[in-house]
């Protein structure tokens, strides 16, 4: 429940058995796995080191964990009665984490209508809401192509796409940065070609602003 209240998660699954996570995980795709450390069979400490490559925040009432745990190199370590405010902090930690390795990274694999795409960071020119159906996105691919990416936030988005390099700028789109030429106080003008040749316009909200103006170091 407390999961659902912070924009950026999405909620793949969730298990009250380690086992069977542990069984099943090898066919999901997740990159943060929030999970306690006093449980049966197999406790966090164990489940953890199997986990490679993924990120990991501890949920536990039991302090004397903290130690063993940040020896595994985990995102956080949440104490329980677990609070909204410090589960965000620990997700916010992660997002920035997971950027960062974006940054090395050149490209994701993404749910599309042609099937499961490696759409790379550098070709990637917009994302737009679908008029067909908000759930999916339409994304535009700088050699011209578009794509649709299937059942994905742009919550998510903002934590799988590096956030130096992509900004949203309104309720319905995100740009790449590096396509921006001009921009105004609720305007942009981008180097892509629209209609009749002439340079494609995005609206920037009010909402967004400041984090745009951030982002190209205003």
């Amino acid at each position: 429940m407390l999961c659902e209240q912070i924009p950026e998660l999405e909620v793949i699954k969730a298990f009250n058995r380690p086992d069977v996570f542990l069984e099943e995980s090898v066919h999901l795709e997740f990159d943060l796995c929030i999970m306690d450390i006093e449980m049966p069979q197999i406790n966090g400490i164990q489940l953890a080191e199997l986990l490679n490559g993924k990120f990991i925040i501890f949920t536990t009432a039991h302090k004397e964990y903290a130690a063993e745990a940040f020896d595994l190199d985990v995102v956080d370590f949440v104490r329980k009665p677990i609070q909204l405010e410090r589960l965000q902090k620990a997700v916010q930690k992660t997002i920035k984490q997971l950027s960062d390795t974006k940054n090395v990274r050149k490209y994701i694999h993404l749910n599309t209508n042609k099937g499961k795409s490696l759409i790379l960071f550098d070709q990637l020119c917009y994302i737009r809401s679908s008029a067909i159906d908000s759930r999916d996105k339409d994304a535009m691919l700088k050699d011209g192509s578009k794509i649709c990416l299937k059942n994905i936030s742009f919550g998510k988005l903002q934590t799988v796409l590096p956030q130096k390099n992509f900004c949203r700028i309104n309720k319905h789109e995100m740009i790449a940065i590096d396509i921006v030429q001009h921009f105004s106080f609720d305007q942009i003008t981008s180097t892509i070609p629209g209609e009749q040749n002439k340079p494609q316009m995005f609206y920037l909200s009010e909402v967004y602003r400041n984090t745009f103006l951030e982002k190209v170091k205003i």
